[in-house]
């Protein structure tokens, strides 16, 4: 059995203004991680229990918790300065 996925209103707000191809990968690698939370070339936030995972131009920030078998989607957005600030 997999683990769920769940979205924080502020990463679904950024994924509800994508569009395309975009959304689509975005998306996928979202799902993916039901199944697979720590996929090839995600890596571990420094000093933190935050995971980041790149689509294209894109960052995925989350948490995975193995004990409820979550992964809880923080941040999704563009690759900038902003990206990790706040975490």
């Amino acid at each position: 059995m997999g683990y769920e996925v769940k979205i924080r209103s502020a990463a679904q707000k950024y994924l509800d203004t994508l569009t395309g191809k975009d959304y689509q990968a975005v998306a996928e690698a979202i799902s993916a991680l039901e199944e697979t939370p720590r996929p090839p070339k995600v890596k571990r936030l420094a000093d933190s229990d935050l995971w980041r995972v790149r689509v294209k131009r894109h960052r995925v920030i989350y948490a995975i918790n193995d004990t409820d078998r979550e992964i809880i989607v923080v941040r999704v957005a563009r690759r900038s300065e902003d990206t990790y600030k706040g975490l």
